[in-house]
């Protein structure tokens, strides 16, 4: 009689996308950043990416009620990707709350930059020395097109001088959404992932 072959089930690593604000249906906000790097990683990632309260009035304390319902729950490992306003929720939260997930590796993607002029909605400032406060995260990347319509391109800047261990990817052209996707990221990705 032959014994039955022992399955095994394989760990998929896990990625954390929080969205940008604004609608997030199909073709909308993020969704296109999100279902590109999705089949470009293929199925050993479990992705996920929660719906955001109020995604076209965001505001800090419920977008942050939402994450500390799904970062504890990421026990192990997590990577974690911000697009927009998704970024600078996970700074903020990552460098004022305790969190015990293991992130080895931050991907932030046209990420405002609060308190630049013309941005100074207070509720999502980041608190002076945030970047001290942050979890050890081995690798941090920042991606921004240079000519970006949305988020200009000097708070990439302002992110490089507070994260100097951040790896900085000015990428060509206007696109804030990445609607077409971004290969720089998902080669990033795969390096880290492996």
């Amino acid at each position: 009689m032959k014994k039955a072959a022992k399955k095994t089930a394989t760990k998929k690593t896990r990625v954390l996308f929080l969205h940008s604000a604004g609608p997030q249906g199909a073709h909308q906000g993020s969704s296109d950043l999100l279902a590109y790097l999705k089949k470009g990683l293929g199925s050993g990632y479990r992705f996920i990416a929660p719906k955001m309260p109020r995604p076209q009035a965001p505001d800090y304390a419920a977008w942050k009620a939402k994450l500390a319902g799904f970062l504890p729950a990421l026990k192990g490992d997590a990577i974690l990707i911000g697009h927009s306003l998704g970024g600078s929720v996970l700074l903020k939260y990552l460098s004022e709350e305790k969190v015990k997930t293991r992130i080895p590796a931050l991907f932030l993607a046209a990420t405002p930059y609060w308190g630049e002029k013309g941005w100074e909605y207070e509720v999502f400032h980041l608190k002076d020395g945030f970047e001290k406060r942050l979890p050890a995260i081995p690798e941090i990347f920042l991606y921004h097109s240079r000519k970006d319509g949305v988020v200009p391109f000097g708070h990439l800047k302002r992110y490089a001088e507070k994260l100097k261990q951040g790896k900085v990817r000015a990428l060509k052209g206007d696109s804030h959404a990445f609607e077409g996707g971004m290969p720089e990221m998902l080669a990033d990705l795969k390096t880290i992932i492996g």
